[in-house]
C-alpha cells in the first residue's frame, strides 16, 4: 500500500512539474505577443501621426514620456455624441443651379516675347494730380522674323472737381485696335493674311511655326481673326476693284478652284476665281464666283470701257457688240491648239507655229529695244502684219483638207473665228500679243 502510494505521489510530482513548464512557457509566449502588439501599436501611433499632424511633428516621439505601452486612442470610443435636443424639420428641395463657362479666360501672352513699351500719357493737364494706378494692354504684333509684344502702359489719375465733392477719371485713350476686344494687332494681323492668300499657307501651317518659336495661338481664334479682318478689308477691296477697272486695257481670265462645302463636311465643290488684270498698273482683281456663267463678268465690267483681252471662252463673246468695250484675243491661247495638234499632223502644225514664232520674235524685238508705245505699233505695222496676211492665208489653205474634228481641224477653226479679234493688238503698242500676264498672276492659286 505504502509502495503504491509513493508510485502515485511521483507521478503527481511528475504532472506537476509538467504543468509548470507548460505554464511558463506560456507566460513565455505571451510576453513576447505582448512586446510585439506593443510594437505594432508604436507603429501605428508613429503612422497616425504622419498622416494627420503637421510637417514638424511627422516621426517625431514625444521625448518627455515615460510610457512604455502606448495605445493608439486614449479612450476605447472613437467619438462621443451627445445629444441635447430633437427637432424635427420640414423636408424641402434644393435646386442646383450649374454655371457653365464657355469661354476659358484669355490665355497670357508668353513672357519671353519681347516688350515695346509705350506710355500713353493723358491729353490734358495732369500737373499736380496723384496717379493712382495704370491700365495695361498687351497686343501681341511681329515684325519680319519675330513676334513680339507692344505693351501700351496708360497713367491713371483721379481729378477731383472745385468743390472737392467729385472726381473724374484721367487717362490715355487706347489706340484703335484692328479687332476690339483681342490681342492681335494690325502687323500680325496683315502678315497672316497675307501669308495665306498670297503665299497660300493654310492656318495651321502658320500655327505650326508659331510653336516652333513656343507661342501656342488657338486656331479657333485665328480663324476669328481672319473673318473679322476680311471684313475689315472689304472697303479695301471695293476701291481695289474700282482701280483695277479704272484702266484703259483689261485682260480677263477665270480658274476653277476647289472650296470646301459647308453643308457637307469634308468635301468640296467646284468655283472659280474671274481674275481681272490692269495692264498698266500691273495690279490684279480676284474676285470669286459658284460658277463660270457669262453673267459674273456682265456684272463686275458693266461700267468698263477699254480694251478687253480674253481667251475664245464663249461668256466673252457678249461684249462683242458693247460699243464701249473693244475685244481682243489672246495668241498664246490659239498656239496652244496648234501644239495639240502636233501629235495628230506634225508638219502642218509646225508650219503654222513657225508664223507664231515670227510674231513673237517682233514683239521680243520691240521689248529687247525698249521701244515706246509709239514705236512698237510702227514696227509691227512694218513686220508683224505682213507675216499675219501670210498666216491668214495659210490657215485658210490648211482648212480645206483638215478634218473638222480633229485637232488641227479644231485649231485652224479656233484661230479663223476669232482673226479679227487675234489683230487688234497691231492698232496700239500698249496692247499685248497675248494674255499671259493674266495667266501668270493665276498661277500661284493652282
Amino acid at each position: 500500500m505504502y509502495e503504491q502510494l509513493l508510485v502515485v505521489n511521483d507521478d503527481r510530482k511528475k504532472a506537476i512539474a509538467n504543468f509548470q513548464i507548460i505554464i511558463a512557457r506560456h507566460e513565455e509566449a505571451t510576453n513576447l505577443q505582448s512586446q510585439k502588439i506593443n510594437l505594432l501599436q508604436l507603429q501605428i501611433i508613429e503612422l497616425q501621426k504622419f498622416i494627420f499632424s503637421g510637417k514638424q511633428e511627422k516621426f517625431k516621439l514625444n521625448p518627455n514620456s515615460n510610457e512604455q505601452q502606448i495605445v493608439l486612442f486614449q479612450n476605447d470610443q472613437l467619438a462621443e455624441v451627445v445629444v441635447e435636443s430633437t427637432k424635427h424639420v420640414k423636408g424641402y428641395d434644393v435646386k442646383q443651379t450649374v454655371v457653365r463657362v464657355n469661354h476659358p479666360g484669355r490665355k497670357p501672352l508668353p513672357a519671353h516675347l519681347r516688350r515695346e513699351e509705350i506710355i500713353l500719357a493723358p491729353a490734358e493737364d495732369v500737373t499736380g494730380l496723384t496717379p493712382v494706378g495704370k491700365e495695361v494692354t498687351e497686343i501681341l504684333e511681329y515684325q519680319q522674323g519675330e513676334l513680339y509684344v507692344k505693351k501700351y502702359i496708360r497713367p491713371e489719375y483721379i481729378k477731383p472737381n472745385e468743390e472737392g465733392t467729385q472726381a473724374t477719371r484721367v487717362i490715355a485713350a487706347l489706340p484703335k485696335m484692328p479687332i476690339a476686344k483681342s490681342y492681335v494687332g494690325a502687323s500680325l494681323l496683315s502678315h497672316l493674311m497675307v501669308s495665306k492668300y498670297i503665299d497660300h499657307l493654310p492656318i495651321y501651317r502658320q500655327l505650326q511655326m508659331f510653336t516652333r518659336q513656343k507661342i501656342t495661338i488657338e486656331d479657333n481664334t485665328v480663324n476669328n481673326w481672319f473673318k473679322q479682318g476680311c471684313n475689315l478689308i472689304e472697303p479695301l477691296f471695293e476701291a481695289h476693284e474700282q482701280q483695277v477697272l479704272s484702266t484703259k486695257y483689261l485682260g480677263v481670265d477665270e480658274t476653277p478652284i476647289k472650296v470646301l462645302d459647308k453643308t457637307k463636311k469634308g468635301t468640296t465643290h467646284q468655283g472659280y476665281y474671274w481674275v481681272y488684270y490692269n495692264t498698266e498698273s500691273r495690279q490684279v482683281l480676284f474676285k470669286y464666283q459658284t460658277g463660270r456663267a457669262a453673267e459674273w463678268p456682265k456684272e463686275t465690267l458693266k461700267n468698263y470701257q477699254g480694251y478687253l483681252q480674253t481667251d475664245g471662252y464663249a461668256a466673252y463673246n457678249q461684249f462683242d457688240d458693247v460699243e464701249r468695250i473693244i475685244a481682243l484675243n489672246c495668241w498664246a491661247h490659239a498656239r496652244r491648239k496648234f501644239i495639240d495638234a502636233q501629235s495628230f499632223d506634225n508638219s502642218k502644225a509646225s508650219e503654222v507655229l513657225t508664223q507664231i514664232q515670227l510674231l513673237y520674235a517682233v514683239e521680243k524685238h520691240c521689248t529687247e529695244n525698249t521701244y515706246s508705245s509709239d514705236e512698237i505699233k510702227n514696227y509691227r505695222q512694218q513686220h508683224a502684219a505682213p507675216r499675219l496676211t501670210a498666216l491668214h492665208q495659210m490657215l485658210q489653205t490648211q482648212l480645206l483638207s483638215a478634218l473638222p474634228k480633229s485637232p488641227l481641224g479644231m485649231a485652224l477653226q479656233y484661230t479663223l473665228a476669232r482673226w479679227d479679234k487675234l489683230n487688234v493688238y497691231l492698232q496700239d503698242g500698249n496692247l499685248r500679243i497675248d494674255n499671259n500676264l493674266v495667266k501668270n498672276s493665276i498661277c500661284p492659286v493652282g
